[in-house]
């Protein structure tokens, strides 16, 4: 069923507080966005980029970082459901990505779907996973053109 209200504000803001921690490439404050468990999953858009766990997960960040001179996301776009109990719900996202790589500029459309859990008032992701749509893929077909 469709978030209320708060739920979703709540939810938005957790991914905002991520993008910003992302933006400022703090490693801990992203990480105070995902759960702590052993099992929480992210799923990136490289072949290698599965990642379980908060110590894999801290790394490909610090990857991300490293990687990039400058990078900033926003969230263009955010549907929020929860189950019945409504202390876990799942989200969809657009999402855009701007980085700067060995002096060039880049723009990402992605998205991202995932997971959040309320613990003790606060909702935490426990499961991430951004795509990028195959540039390949005309609009209004099902697989791309080869």
């Amino acid at each position: 069923m469709k978030a209320d209200k708060k739920t979703e504000a709540e939810i938005r803001a957790v991914l905002e507080r991520m993008a910003e921690a992302y933006e400022n490439k703090d490693v801990d404050a992203v990480m105070s966005c995902y759960a702590p468990d052993p099992d929480v999953v992210s799923i990136g858009t490289g072949k290698d980029e599965k990642y379980i766990g908060p110590e894999q997960l801290r790394r490909a960040y610090e990857r991300d970082f490293t990687q990039s001179e400058s990078v900033a996301m926003t969230f263009d776009w955010l549907s929020v459901s929860t189950a019945a109990a409504g202390n876990v719900a799942w989200l969809a996202s657009d999402i855009t990505i701007h980085v700067q790589v060995s002096g060039k500029h880049l723009t990402l459309s992605g998205r991202l779907t995932g997971v959040v859990e309320n613990r003790g008032g606060n909702w935490l992701l426990v499961q991430g996973h951004f795509s990028l749509p195959a540039a390949e893929q005309p609009e209004g077909q099902s697989f791309p053109e080869q």
